[in-house]
């Protein structure tokens, strides 16, 4: 009797993390999907994420001028890091891809050590296609101007619909 007692314990506290860990499902319309080396998937092998889920997430806002956009403007929308870490996101370099299938390679590092913007919003008002949105990777030009330069020029992606994790 105590080794099927002892047998259920283990069971149940090998399975706890993993439920404290599950990620809600999106309820609205969805708008990035993480996929590759995720441990928080809410549809099949991905964490897929709606407008309202990243809105609950850390967060920051940056007024910054970018080569994108006609002097200096507010971007706010969750740390790239907060975004990955509710994903359970493991890795060492992402792959962005937007909607119209261009891609770029990011190093993990720059999603752990700079406050990078997943930027939901613009000034303000929630990002359109036509505005570079749903979603726009946003490096801290306000906080840090030797990013300022076409290395992180090229892995602000616009447009983006998901990221792979490897």
């Amino acid at each position: 009797m105590l080794t099927k007692c002892s047998l259920v314990t283990a069971l149940v506290i090998a399975i706890s993390p993993s439920l404290a860990f599950a990620l809600e499902a999106p309820a609205g319309d969805v708008i990035l999907t993480i996929s590759g080396h995720v441990s928080h998937a809410n549809v099949g092998a991905t964490a897929q994420f709606d407008r309202d889920m990243l809105t609950k997430l850390v967060s920051r806002s940056g007024t910054m001028e970018t080569p994108w956009t006609e002097g200096k403007v507010t971007f706010s929308g969750p740390l790239l890091r907060a975004v990955l870490d509710e994903a359970g996101a493991e890795g060492d370099a992402l792959t962005v891809r937007a909607l119209n299938d261009y891609f770029v390679d990011v190093p993990m590092e720059d999603a752990r050590r700079l406050d990078t913007i997943l930027a939901t919003t613009m000034d303000g008002r929630p990002m359109s296609v036509r505005d570079k949105g749903p979603l726009f990777l946003i490096y801290p030009f306000d906080k840090d101007p030797s990013l300022y330069n076409e290395k992180y020029f090229s892995r602000s992606v616009w447009q983006i619909r998901e990221i792979k994790v490897h």
